[in-house]
């Protein structure tokens, strides 16, 4: 079979360079050796979001129903039956692209593709048996996995990465995770949530450290509360797995003594690495980064002039939405038409409660550039729509220019703000000021509120409500 472009690898990426791709009129294949979807929707994304607002529903009835006149007795966890929506949701989500495809008259093959060469791939199924595209372009959006270092020992059981964490069905005692990023941070609130004491050992000085050091301050305080503990500036220098526990050593980085924490499970959360296992990459001649990443140009093309790349296995944020846009950005590339993305200006979220929403600059990113800029705050806790609901938590932080007044970073935390980081992309991607967000009414009373007051501070301190 002779195709316009095949895409490796069916993630938001992936999937979504498909449907343009085929919406312009290119015949389409797609390749995917698992379930559509990838990574997101099967085991990232999607249940991990499921087993939050779950995790939620639970914490908000025990510690906060009774404030709000409703009384429950006999409150418990049923985690078969919360892993088992889960996986409800994961499989509508997977039956949606399924459908997708079809729409489109996407043609999917079910296996592990590789190149032959250039304009041929080799799709090998689980049965063993193999088929051969033929192929004008390609897109390799294969992804990422989980990071996980020799020494972390890890055996699905109980040294385990993400995917595990989604599948446990019973709730553990204790949880050891290794990692204050993203991914570590939304597991440990849904464990946190359901009653396990956890203890996150992160290497450097504060959590989610890519991210606004007054977001971090935000969420460890937060965190706190459901009774998580932070190992900051600690490392973990061994992990020994036994039958139904496991034993973390952990050193502080700069001394020698050490100490050792025992759970019942031990994540590993250290990141997550480009995956081209077993692609043919080599075969090819397509060029790689010392981090294992496909190089590519400012056009998302590799070296080889019909290969492209997108996603995770290439430079930048390891974000669904960074995939899907580079995915529409390459079929659009194709078909002639001059896309464009601006990296600065997508959005970074931290799905724990408060949510933690960012995008553009970081207040330490200015200070190393040297730009003057302004800072405006807000506290969730000023909004009567934050005291009605009892999500008083956090804040909303917008820097802007010193001279221009224009927004140059926004970053929240608290209720929604996952949502609500959306209307600050929208005036940055116009380069919008600060007035011009402190003069867009706001309804009230709305968690959005927070935003307009923190445009108001930003310019001359004019905030209203604190």
């Amino acid at each position: 079979m002779k195709y316009d472009i095949t895409i490796i690898g069916a993630g938001p990426g992936g999937y979504v360079a498909a449907i343009r791709a085929a919406q312009l009129g290119m015949k389409t294949a797609l390749i995917e050796k698992k379930s559509l979807g990838g990574t997101c929707l099967n085991v990232g994304c999607i249940p991990s979001k499921a087993l939050l607002d779950s995790s939620e529903h639970y914490h908000n009835a025990k510690e906060k129903f009774e404030m709000h006149g409703i009384d429950i007795e006999g409150l418990k966890v049923n985690m078969p039956q919360m892993i088992k929506r889960k996986q409800e949701v994961v499989e509508q989500t997977v039956k949606g692209v399924e459908f997708l495809m079809k729409k489109n008259k996407v043609d999917v093959y079910d296996g592990h593709g590789s190149f032959v060469n250039a304009n041929t791939i080799e799709v090998k199924k689980a049965d063993g048996s193999t088929q051969i595209i033929e192929t004008d372009k390609v897109i390799i959006a294969t992804g990422s996995k989980a990071n996980t270092p020799a020494t972390f020992n890890y055996d699905g059981n109980r040294v385990i990465t993400s995917t595990e964490a989604l599948e446990i069905t019973k709730v553990p005692k204790r949880m050891v995770i290794i990692g204050g990023g993203v991914i570590g941070l939304e597991l440990g609130s849904v464990y946190a949530r359901l009653g396990t004491e956890v203890e996150v050992v992160e290497y450097l000085d504060s959590i989610i450290p890519g991210m606004d050091s007054d977001c971090g301050k935000e969420l460890m305080r937060s965190m706190k509360k459901l009774g998580v503990k932070f190992h900051l500036r600690h490392m973990v220098t061994a992990v020994e797995a036994m039958k139904t526990k496991v034993k973390v050593t952990v050193q502080k980085r700069d001394a020698e003594e050490t100490f050792v924490l025992e759970a019942d499970y031990c994540l590993v959360a250290i990141g997550r690495i480009p995956y081209t296992d077993n692609l043919g990459l080599d075969k090819v001649g397509v060029a790689m980064d010392d981090k294992g990443r496909v190089i590519v140009n400012d056009h998302l093309q590799t070296n080889i002039p019909n290969i492209y790349a997108i996603g995770d296995v290439i430079r930048g944020a390891m974000l669904a939405h960074k995939a899907e846009e580079e995915g529409i950005f390459v079929a659009e590339y194709l078909a002639g038409e001059r896309p464009h993305i601006d990296y600065n200006l997508i959005p970074n979220v931290v799905y724990t409660w408060p949510e933690v929403a960012a995008v553009g600059k970081t207040e330490e990113e200015l200070k190393t550039a040297g730009t003057p800029y302004k800072v405006g705050k807000f506290p969730f806790k000023a909004l009567g729509r934050s005291r009605a609901s009892t999500d008083t938590e956090g804040l909303v932080k917008v820097l802007s220019h010193k001279e221009t007044d224009e927004i140059l970073g926004v970053h929240m935390v608290g209720p929604r703000t996952a949502d609500l980081i959306a209307e600050a992309v929208a005036l940055m991607e116009f380069r919008a000021s600060a007035e011009d967000a402190a003069r867009m009414s706001h309804a009230h009373p709305t968690y959005a509120e927070a935003f307009k007051e923190a445009a108001l501070a930003a310019t001359a301190d004019r905030a209203l409500h604190v």
